[in-house]
């Protein structure tokens, strides 16, 4: 490092806030590569006295600063406080977890006792979670009581991975008298699924020392959620819910109200967007009416409630004295039902406690509607599970590929139904894809006029629309790709400016005079572009055109942040 730079550093160190056993140097944008690069900071840990929480957010470390830190912190036993997220930016996924390592066994070799460890906001994946996996089952977490994981890109794997953990601490931790007692919980845009919902909810009924628990937009349909409320029942102490943007229907409704009336302590519901329907409101506002005399907010919004079970629920919250907020934002009340909601509060002196229905859908009048989409859904859950367990019982000793799951397939004793590229194009999702066949990448490619971008594009968006971080999915959906776009972007006729500029207005990213919907969700498309800019088909000159367009503020993009921030990584990398 030269001279310049490390006067420059030392700057930003002396603006690092100490003070009551921390040592910050949060947000300081820090590129910590070397052990020379890392001097400064090393310095500062090992001339604090009685450090008790460290924060590195907002900074990148890389694999050798990593060791010299962690070599300054194995003397460092009161150490208890560990804020750690957005700590690897523009780092590879593979130097994340060596990091990881390295951190961790300077804290078990230091002997501290953790009480909170933050890793969020670092996109390191399944293989990130081993990086603290040792450290979890570690006497260093036996006292843990805060555990933050947001924003990580676990995946299912990396969810039981994380669940045989926590169950292992508190089994380790227990046999010497002081179990494990975690308190809070936090594991948003994880894309857990069902899978991972439900390792982790063993292990929470395990524990059963919960007050907080946030675990929104993973992706968790009624079997992961009935899971969460069985475990949840287990954890008396819960005083917040956040299960924010996951699938309930009235399957899961109905059990986490079961759960709902067990629980005394609650003072936080956050079930807005989880489609709990109607049923699913009236059974929630039965288990508020019976009890949850400390709530202090309910949100039920964005989740296809109709007027009737919206007054049920106002109804619930009479004599819900410490009740600060109510939000039924984005449901189907209508005019009428807006104003009777707001006169059946206004009856128990609550009206500001009602948060804005600016974004009411209107009155829906036919209630066979509702019925018919929750059966339709159901169906296609119970689908997806049936074919889950399928793929599951062809041995988890072995990596599946998609060859093997169509083998399988083809040796059982009702043979599934052809799919042709047509079919699957017309209605995609993996399991179509992966019937195709080994050859499904080339006869997409040669089925698909690649002198049409618009073609190009659709095709694009169908068959990154089924990706799933599963590898059989994962490998079908990337070669299809790359047969697709390397025939596209080497033909002489194709227009790419064209093609990105279409792809932006299909994803809702770039405004068109024509009436274009956009996508329903990003993730898939983001995580396919992730692999195909890395490509030596793609252009390197769509890489700047495509990275403005992602940075932009967009609640589309928001709500995929990981696969977001792993594309503008790559992208930052080119």
């Amino acid at each position: 490092m030269a001279s310049e730079d490390i006067t420059k550093l030392a700057e930003s160190l002396a603006k690092t806030k100490v003070g009551g056993g921390q040592l910050s140097f949060k947000g300081q944008s820090l590129k910590l590569n070397t052990a020379e690069d890392a001097e400064v900071v090393i310095k500062q840990i090992e001339e604090f006295d009685g450090l008790e929480a460290l924060r590195l957010e907002g900074n990148t470390v890389g694999v050798e600063a990593a060791k010299v830190i962690a070599k300054a912190l194995e003397k460092k036993s009161e150490l208890k406080r560990c804020h750690w997220s957005d700590m690897f930016t523009g780092r590879l996924r593979s130097e994340i977890p060596p990091a990881l390592i390295s951190l961790g066994d300077a804290l078990i070799t230091a002997g501290a006792q953790l009480v909170e460890l933050d890793l969020s906001d670092n996109a390191f994946g399944p293989d990130g979670v081993r990086g603290f996996e040792a450290l979890l089952k570690s006497p260093a977490c036996y006292t843990l009581q805060e555990l933050k994981l947001n924003n990580c890109g676990m995946g299912i794997g990396g969810g039981k991975i994380l669940a045989a953990a926590l169950k292992e601490c508190h089994r380790k931790s227990s046999a010497q008298g002081k179990p494990l007692a975690l308190k809070i919980f936090v594991a948003g845009r994880n894309r857990l699924e069902n899978d991972g919902a439900t390792a982790l909810a063993e292990a929470f009924g395990i524990i059963g020392t919960l007050e907080e628990v946030h675990m929104p937009q993973n992706g968790i349909n009624h079997p992961g959620i009935t899971a969460l409320a069985q475990a949840f029942a287990i954890n008396p102490l819960l005083k917040v819910i956040n299960l924010n943007d996951n699938t309930f229907t009235e399957k899961g409704a109905v059990a986490m109200a079961e759960t709902l009336k067990a629980l005394r302590q609650i003072e936080v519901i956050n079930f807005g967007d989880c489609l709990v329907r109607s049923k699913g409101a009236v059974a929630i506002a039965d288990a508020v009416k019976e009890g949850l005399h400390k709530l202090k907010e309910l949100n039920l919004s964005f989740c296809e409630i109709k007027r009737d079970a919206a007054l049920t629920v106002a109804e619930a919250i009479e004599d819900k004295a410490e009740l600060e907020k109510l939000d039924l934002n984005g449901n189907c009340l209508g005019e009428e039902g807006c104003e009777q909601l707001q006169e059946i509060l206004e009856g128990f002196n609550m009206a500001a406690v009602l948060g804005s229905l600016s974004d009411d859908e209107g009155e829906e009048e036919d209630d066979d509607d509702e019925e018919e989409d929750e059966d339709e859904e159901e169906e296609e859950e119970e689908e997806e599970e049936q074919q889950q367990l399928k793929e599951r019982g062809q041995g988890e000793q072995e990596p599946l590929t998609s060859k093997k799951i169509i083998d399988s397939q083809d040796s059982t004793p009702v043979p599934s139904p052809p799919v042709d590229v047509a079919t699957f194009l017309a209605f995609p999702s993996p399991e179509k894809l992966l019937r195709l066949g080994p050859k499904c990448s080339v006869l997409i490619a040669q089925q698909t006029d690649t002198s049409d971008v618009e073609k190009v594009v659709t095709a694009l968006l169908r068959i990154s629309s089924v990706f799933k971080d599963e590898a059989p999915v994962k490998t079908a959906v990337h070669e299809t790709t790359d047969a697709l776009m390397r025939k596209a972007f080497t033909s002489a006729t194709f227009n790419s400016d064209a093609f990105i500029t279409s792809l932006l207005i299909h994803m809702g990213l770039l405004k068109s005079e024509e009436k274009i919907k956009a996508v329903p969700s990003l993730y898939g498309i983001l995580m396919t572009l992730n692999h195909m800019v890395q490509q030596d088909y793609f252009p390197k000159s769509l890489a700047p055109v495509l990275s403005a367009f992602v940075t932009k503020p967009n609640r589309a993009l928001d709500s995929c942040s990981f696969a977001r921030h792993m594309l503008l990584q790559t992208l930052h990398q080119l």
